[in-house]
């Protein structure tokens, strides 16, 4: 299994936030060396290429929320994926993983539509197409949180979208729904472009990603039978009711300690 280990960066800012200390993405990205990593998922919002490789760290992805169960403005959201695409082949990644963001706002959540969920599926075909000439592949992030939307946002790209588009399986954000992540990557094997990985104990995440409700090493040697070589990335994300004992940069390396043992 060709692979290498890299990271979301809400973690970080949550975590440096909590010890009380002002967000320095040059701080953060010499921590993320330290830690043993070998790149940074960026979100759309972050420009910062220029930063990660300054610290040799490449930009695995980029992260884009979009709300793709609405007819979306179709020059102005072309515009931004070729842009992104730029900045991706810049950081020396090839994903972009586009969030199926909620109806009515992430506070409510509302149900989706079967109409929704076929638009999503249409609006992730057209974002492939207008990418199909580079070297970047689309691919839906599942974040809902009920079991119905979620269900709903994987049949938006598996069932309505181009066989182009592909899956970026959140590990947390499955657990939350109440879904197994590991029963889709055995499923949809040919369609699992990214990964996100996080433990979880019921709803809150857990300190690092060795002990918690989700088999993740069953997950990990998955990965490696379907024959992934894409980036493994975690979303450690320490709170105040998980009461984290050690810093990120210390449960970053023992992470990826843990997943390589596993993997050997």
């Amino acid at each position: 299994m060709k692979t290498g280990y890299s990271t979301g960066l809400y973690g970080w800012g949550e975590r440096w936030k909590l010890d009380g200390k002002p967000l320095d993405w040059n701080d953060i990205f010499q921590e993320c060396r330290t830690a043993g990593l070998g790149a940074v998922e960026l979100t759309s919002d972050q420009d910062l290429v220029k930063q990660a490789l300054a610290h040799d760290l490449k930009v695995s992805a980029i992260y884009w929320g979009l709300p793709l169960h609405e007819r979306l403005d179709e020059e102005l959201v072309k515009r931004e994926a070729l842009l992104l695409a730029e900045r991706l082949h810049a950081g020396g990644g090839s994903h972009l993983l586009v969030n199926a963001d909620p109806k009515c706002g992430w506070y409510v959540a509302a149900p989706k539509s079967d109409d929704d969920f076929k638009r999503q599926g249409d609006n992730l075909s057209r974002i492939a197409h207008w990418l199909s000439s580079s070297s970047v592949r689309v691919c839906m992030h599942n974040h809902a949180a009920s079991p119905y939307n979620a269900i709903g946002d994987l049949r938006a790209a598996i069932e309505f979208a181009d066989s182009s588009v592909g899956l970026c399986v959140d590990t947390g954000w499955a657990h939350v729904a109440g879904l197994n992540p590991l029963d889709w990557i055995t499923r949809y094997d040919d369609r699992i472009f990214a990964v996100h990985l996080r433990n979880h104990r019921g709803d809150v995440p857990t300190e690092d990603l060795i002990e918690g409700d989700l088999d993740l090493a069953a997950f990990a040697h998955k990965l490696r039978d379907i024959g992934y070589d894409g980036w493994l990335t975690m979303e450690l994300w320490h709170r105040l009711d998980n009461a984290p004992i050690r810093t990120m940069t210390e449960d970053t390396a023992l992470s990826i300690e843990w997943l390589r043992s596993v993997l050997k």
